[in-house]
């Protein structure tokens, strides 16, 4: 008995960090996030593993523990879109907490990562008993649905160049003053974000590298020499 009770408080020890870390949830006190833990499952996924396909039935809130996922679709034509990187903290399958219904979208791990499952009847208690999730969540959509649409209207009206230049500029820690980050995907997948061609998204960066905006460094970093004519793209 003894030791199932311990393992039983090792499984809990080991959710309470992704409940505690996502913004919807870590305003909450210790015993309501305890109380949450309890309802939380686990899972982990190796790096390429797809979590979930278009199609498929969404009833769960998804909570990145560690690790990362991209979230894309496929048009008709089988081009892929993708939509937003998840990193830990961040959350994915909101909808269903709403109605049931399936994923418009894939999700695919992009390295060994752990997830948090709640599902949308636990959920939808949680929501009902604490008001101030819902005020959370509804703030993240609003972030989300303000990003969506700046991206649309960027790959719509702005040139790529642009586009890859307010990219690299967003990157910029600039509170920190630190001009050098590690681009955070692969220039495929970045091409894909922009809405052009990981060959093109080669050549614009060897150009801002000639033009003196830019120095590419190993490991995808990225140091910023010219933040003002970067802006002016």
């Amino acid at each position: 008995m003894g030791d199932h009770k311990c393992e039983h408080e090792c499984q809990c020890e080991g959710r309470k960090p992704c409940v505690s870390i996502v913004p919807i949830f870590n305003h909450l006190e210790d015993k309501q996030i305890a109380e949450i833990t309890e309802a939380v499952q686990s899972d982990s996924y190796k790096k390429g593993e797809i979590i979930y396909r278009a199609g498929d039935k969404s009833d769960s809130l998804y909570i990145v523990r560690t690790g990362r996922i991209r979230i894309y679709r496929l048009s008709e034509s089988g081009k892929e879109q993708l939509v937003r990187f998840l990193s830990p903290g961040d959350f994915t399958g909101e909808l269903a907490l709403f109605s049931e219904s399936v994923h418009e979208a894939y999700a695919e791990a992009v390295a060994d990562t752990e997830v948090c499952l709640i599902t949308r009847n636990d959920l939808q208690k949680f929501l009902m008993k604490y008001p101030s999730i819902s005020l959370k969540i509804l703030t993240e959509f609003s972030s989300r649905l303000e990003k969506s649409e700046k991206q649309t209207t960027r790959v719509s009206t702005e040139k790529v160049e642009t586009r890859l230049a307010l990219f690299i500029v967003e990157c910029i820690d600039r509170e920190e003053s630190l001009m050098e980050f590690v681009l955070p995907m692969s220039k495929r997948d970045l091409a894909s974000f922009l809405g052009t061609t990981p060959e093109t998204i080669s050549r614009r960066l060897t150009d801002f590298e000639e033009a003196g905006y830019i120095r590419q460094k190993q490991h995808r970093k990225i140091e910023v020499l010219d933040l003002d004519r970067l802006l002016l793209v």
